[in-house]
């Protein structure tokens, strides 16, 4: 077994704990297993840096070559955004959202196929990093207000049903939720602004063209435009509550779409064959 390998799986049983705590953390409803699961999650997300450093020096480029790379990177990118929000709004009711998804990214990717050649050298350029780490950390923010948005839209329908679970006394106000939406979109947006951007430059420097008009990017132009319409209504019409939570989540999974669905299924630049030179 190799030592990013141990990294690897080490990581993913600090999230898996961390998980189980922030879980309990809701069912009991003690304040102090939010707290363990909080470090838990700190020293799964620092052995996670080491994990991506230690593949970066081996492989020489960003560690995002493969569905295995993508998913932990993904992971990664989710973690370490939860935790700068978790700094402000301390809700260790949302890291009980967040783990789960981070869990299933990290088991994702500890079942996917691995790099199993050399990549393109189009990978080389340092626009590369640039590009992928604006969109990954925009779609990890996103991620916080999809999931704030479910959060929102749960509360919700318990105080119009009267009928509390243990999960009502652990969420914060509709009011809270509404304003982790919003400043999710107001960090998230300017991300994948960015991020497409780059990527437009990168794709000039490689190719000779700023836009293709792959499937990825196309995609990715639609997920644009759905966030930018939430952002508009949000400062112009004052969308606020349950329409911008439901907003939120349906612009997730269009997200999840064009990262995962769009790579496996239709994108040829972009796809991780294509990253790996097949």
């Amino acid at each position: 077994m190799t030592a990013i390998i141990l990294l690897f799986r080490i990581t993913l049983l600090l999230y898996f704990a961390a998980t189980v705590l922030f879980l309990a953390d809701v069912i009991t409803r003690r304040d102090r297993i939010g707290r363990y699961a909080r470090w838990v999650l700190i020293g799964g997300f620092a052995l996670h840096c080491a994990t991506l450093a230690a593949k970066y020096v081996e492989a020489g480029h960003t560690p995002v070559t493969s569905l295995q790379e993508a998913l932990s990177f993904f992971a990664w990118a989710i973690v370490g955004i939860y935790l700068l929000f978790d700094m402000r709004y301390r809700l260790s009711v949302l890291g009980a959202f967040i783990c789960p998804l981070a869990l299933i990214l990290m088991f994702g990717g500890s079942t996917a196929p691995g790099v199993t050649g050399p990549v393109d050298p189009i990978l080389q350029s340092w626009w590369f990093p640039i590009h992928v780490t604006l969109a990954f950390l925009g779609n990890a923010v996103f991620a916080i207000a999809f999931m704030a948005g479910i959060m929102y839209l749960l509360q919700e329908r318990m105080l119009k049903s009267k009928k509390f679970s243990a999960l009502y006394y652990r969420l914060p106000s509709l009011e809270t939720l509404d304003n982790i939406n919003y400043k999710s979109l107001t960090f998230g947006f300017p991300l994948m602004t960015m991020g497409i951007i780059t990527g437009a430059v990168w794709a000039n420097s490689a190719w000779g063209g700023y836009w293709r008009w792959d499937p990825k990017e196309t995609w990715a132009l639609i997920t644009w435009f759905l966030y930018a319409a939430l952002l508009h209504g949000r400062l112009t019409v004052g969308w606020r509550g349950r329409r911008a939570a439901i907003f939120a989540i349906i612009g997730f999974l269009c997200l999840l779409f064009t990262f995962l669905g769009v790579n496996l299924l239709m994108s040829e630049l972009h796809s991780f064959d294509a990253m790996q030179g097949r």
